[in-house]
């Protein structure tokens, strides 16, 4: 049984595909198309994921980012929908960017059915959203806010919404969109199957899990919290004042697609005109960026026009990119569950990655969560120079955890990583969140 105190939910483990996507209770008519799409063999997510929502099974599927989610989910729709003319397929993400990103791998297979798909995000104007939704698409793929305003001005019904998809369902709770996404579900009057995919389990999302759906099945394909044996991990303690230093180091010292997040819009801004002036090719992604500017730096940065994409936590939710080299996280984020949903961005399709982190010394609280969601020690380097700040946080007992792959090969250069404490509350191997966001001990 899993961990997670749901009473019903059960574990499952699939049978492996005998060859790639056969075996799974995939259609021929759906193994063409996705064999079209030269994919040979299914992720992790997508073998024990697939089946299940064939059967039409409520899901939870716990997952990092970059696995596959959008397949594993979108085969198991289509085909479904597919043997029910009149049915529909709801699919809810947190931001625009990733709305067009599934719609994108959803178009690719739903062409061997002659499915229609609609984008339903806030930002832009609703007339021709209302025109697309007059089409009577197959699958809508929508914000919660903009979907709730078509909701209200009844230019949307989803009283045929037989299959209702919740991606990156952490990330949404997060954001503040809990009380929305009760709204869309208690809208759907129809009965319905709920996949339910996240990187992350906190409360709310099981609160979600105990009113709205009906005996789910769990696949957890890396336990929750989990970072990805291909990413390794470096964490600096540094001064506010040393780290644009510190980061000219590390982009001088190391090569390919880097990905830098900040947390808020005006250091993503400021941050991007300093790496510009180390001379260095950069784009940025934040809120203050239009639609199409958020685009134009995704797409340069996918093409190799941009090394560095500097971006926020939320604005950096549609990036698709599968040879992120280095993640560097110039600001820690503000919840550990950010740091899995960041570092996920490197290390995919079987590729190593690294992430780097940038820590001041008041920040040792905020270490420890990171650590204590991962059940990892982070591997704490010097500082490649004399620092402005000399003070640093007690490290004086040995990591009391598995520590985490390191890159760093002098070890001088490591110091034992910060010593694990004891929560109040846990929940199975990780600490019970407060209102999706982890609780901090200062």
């Amino acid at each position: 049984m899993a961990e997670y105190n749901l009473g019903t939910i059960q574990n499952v483990t699939a049978e492996p595909a005998l060859n790639g996507f056969h075996g799974l209770g995939i259609t021929n008519k759906l193994l063409e198309a996705v064999g079209s799409l030269n994919y040979s063999e299914p992720t992790p997510v997508q073998e024990q994921a697939i089946p299940v929502g064939i059967e039409g099974r409520d899901l939870i599927a716990v997952a990092q980012t970059g696995t596959g989610k959008t397949i594993a989910f979108g085969i198991p729709m289509i085909q479904r929908l597919a043997q029910s003319p009149s049915g529909r397929g709801l699919v809810v993400v947190p931001t625009r960017e990733l709305a067009h990103q599934v719609d994108d791998a959803l178009r690719a297979i739903c062409r061997a059915h002659q499915m229609r798909t609609a984008v339903i995000i806030g930002g832009v104007s609703m007339e021709p959203q209302r025109r697309a939704l007059a089409r009577k698409p197959h699958i809508i793929i929508a914000t919660p806010g903009r979907l709730l305003d078509h909701l209200k001005q009844r230019t949307i019904s989803l009283a045929n919404v037989e299959i209702l998809v919740l991606d990156e369902a952490d990330r949404m709770l997060d954001m503040g969109f809990a009380p929305d996404i009760n709204r869309i579900i208690s809208a759907l009057t129809h009965r319905h199957q709920t996949m339910l995919f996240s990187a992350t389990m906190p409360q709310e999302i099981l609160a979600i899990a105990r009113k709205h759906m009906d005996d789910p099945a769990h696949i957890e394909v890396a336990r929750s919290g989990a970072s990805p044996e291909e990413i390794s991990h470096e964490m600096f303690f540094v001064d506010n004042r040393d780290k644009p230093q510190l980061l000219e180091i590390q982009l001088r010292k190391r090569t390919g697609s880097t990905l830098i997040f900040t947390r808020t819009k005006h250091g993503a801004s400021k941050l991007a005109r300093r790496i510009k002036a180390m001379g260095h090719s950069v784009a940025e992604i934040h809120s203050n960026r239009s639609l199409r500017q958020r685009f134009g730096a995704m797409d340069g940065f996918k093409d190799g026009e941009f090394r560095v994409l500097v971006a926020t936590d939320i604005a950096a939710r549609g990036i698709d990119v599968t040879n992120i080299a280095l993640v560097i996280n110039y600001d820690l984020p503000s919840t550990s569950e950010d740091y899995i949903h960041r570092i996920g961005r490197t290390g995919r399709a079987g590729k190593n990655g690294h992430a780097i982190s940038f820590a001041t010394f008041d920040q040792e609280g905020e270490v420890r969560d990171i650590e204590d969601l991962m059940n990892t020690s982070l591997p704490v380097s010097a500082l490649p120079f004399a620092p402005s700040q000399r003070s640093a946080p007690r490290m004086n007992r040995a990591p009391s955890r598995p520590q985490a792959r390191s890159h760093a090969q002098v070890p001088s250069q490591v110091s034992p990583s910060i010593d694990k404490w004891d929560s109040a509350q846990t929940f199975g191997r990780h600490r019970v969140n407060v209102k999706g966001r982890s609780r901090r001990r200062r």
